[in-house]
């Protein structure tokens, strides 16, 4: 009997879950989703009371301060996200030296590569706020969720990572990220919560948009 050969090609966390296009109401579009694609992404987690020694780490090699509270903060292609108490998300805008970067991070932290396991959406458009308050249970009015502000919640029981960036053309800019595992059903709760506003899906890899 032949053998056969077997060829495992790289498919993104969105892969046979969404793509591209517009569903939902006609007319102009009430939710624009973009689907991130090509980031690297690590955990950070820092030794007890060593959070500081860490931070500074980071810091002289990035020139990113890692966040003591719920932030994100970003310089450059990189960006450093609270996820509990001396834990971070380190998000870099391509996987080109992440690697070698990660390695030099382990000396003093546990580090873990992750780059393969999240699925990252950035939302945006007017209605933006009402899609979201359909299943996330924090207020994100501007008074009580400000730009850089970053929080860990769940959506439809699906555990994610959100955070606010600076406003675009069409209001506030939200990225959220759920386990690559439960991308396929946040976005079964996403598409029948934004469908009534119309929503526009393109895919794009990170970029930076300066943040205040």
């Amino acid at each position: 009997m032949a053998e056969t050969a077997i060829s495992w090609a790289p498919r993104g966390a969105w892969a046979g879950i969404a793509q591209p296009g517009f569903f939902g109401a006609k007319g102009p579009a009430g939710i624009v989703a973009t689907l991130l694609h090509g980031f690297g992404l690590a955990t950070l987690i820092a030794p007890p009371d060593e959070a500081i020694a860490v931070s500074r780490v980071v810091e002289a090699r990035l020139g990113i301060v890692l966040p003591e509270t719920p932030k994100i903060a970003q310089v450059g292609a990189y960006d450093a996200v609270w996820a509990g108490p001396d834990q971070w998300l380190l998000r870099a805008a391509t996987r080109d030296g992440l690697s070698a970067l990660l390695d030099e991070f382990a000396a003093g932290a546990a580090v873990s590569d992750q780059s393969d396991a999240r699925a990252l959406l950035r939302l945006s458009g007017p209605h933006v706020r009402d899609v979201l308050a359909k299943g996330v249970m924090l207020d994100l009015h501007p008074a009580a969720f400000a730009v850089g502000d970053t929080a860990m919640t769940s959506v439809a029981h699906v555990g994610v990572h959100l955070w606010r960036l600076p406003d675009g053309p069409d209001g506030a800019v939200f990225e959220i990220m759920a386990t690559r595992s439960m991308a396929g059903s946040f976005w079964s709760w996403f598409a029948a919560s934004a469908a009534e506003f119309g929503c526009e899906v393109s895919t794009a890899p990170v970029l930076k948009p300066s943040r205040g």
